[in-house]
């Protein structure tokens, strides 16, 4: 029988893109993950998603929503206790962040090659 072990490696130079982005979103803002994909000039949503998955517990996280302001899945409950406490704009019924109000562009980053 097979045993399944995963081991990661270190981030690539994507990856440390990426991380370094979210790690300069201020507290109270957010970027989707397609605005990460566009900011670092390479990939799309779905490789910045695979980033953060893989190595995102170590930056703010929960600054990092969908287009339509949902919170990572799986991670909804203790991303509404970040935004509380960082005072992120939410939409009225409470349940995704007012991308309007909240969304963070001012970020600049080398592009990863």
């Amino acid at each position: 029988m097979r045993e399944d072990r995963t081991v990661w490696s270190e981030p690539d130079e994507y990856a440390e893109a990426v991380l370094d982005a979210v790690e300069r979103i201020p507290p109270g803002r957010v970027m989707s993950y397609g605005d990460l994909a566009e900011l670092v000039g390479k990939g799309g949503p779905r490789q910045v998603g695979r980033v953060m998955s893989l190595y995102g517990g170590a930056v703010p996280w929960w600054r990092v929503t969908r287009s339509d302001g949902r919170p990572p899945s799986g991670h909804e409950i203790v991303a509404h206790e970040h935004y509380r406490a960082e005072g992120t704009p939410l939409r009225p019924d409470g349940s995704r962040v007012d991308m309007s109000r909240a969304r963070w562009m001012d970020v600049e980053v080398d592009e990863a090659p």
